[in-house]
């Protein structure tokens, strides 16, 4: 099971700081990821990150500076700190784990981050 946390409204150039609570299983086995989704659009990668944390990526140029994917492989939980917030990082925020040692995969419910002022 995958929970979020930590969405909420903020003026441009704020931050947020995003949680995903993972449980239901062994953490460290799964590669987590981030997306986003907006009304009438498919979900967008935001950045991902191995269960070992030597690699991370984030997806695009546009957030590649703001946000920071990262993971605590001890509490079971992801993270996403997004910072220099703009209106178009509007989302939806949904969590992802993929099983590295097989083809299962799990989503979140999302968190709604808006920014506006």
């Amino acid at each position: 099971q995958l929970v979020e946390s930590g969405g909420g409204l903020v003026q441009p150039g704020g931050s947020l700081n995003l949680s995903c609570a993972f449980s239901g299983g062994t953490f460290k086995l799964y590669d987590m990821g981030w997306y986003r989704q907006t009304p009438g659009n498919q979900r967008e990668l935001v950045a991902t990150i191995t269960r070992g944390r030597r690699f991370t990526t984030t997806n695009s140029e546009s957030v590649k500076d703001r946000f920071t994917i990262t993971r605590d492989n001890d509490k079971d939980e992801l993270y996403l700190q997004m910072n220099s917030l703009r209106p178009e990082d509007t989302a939806d925020y949904l969590c992802h784990a993929k099983f590295a040692l097989g083809p299962s995969d799990y989503w979140g419910q999302g968190t709604q981050g808006t920014v506006s002022s």
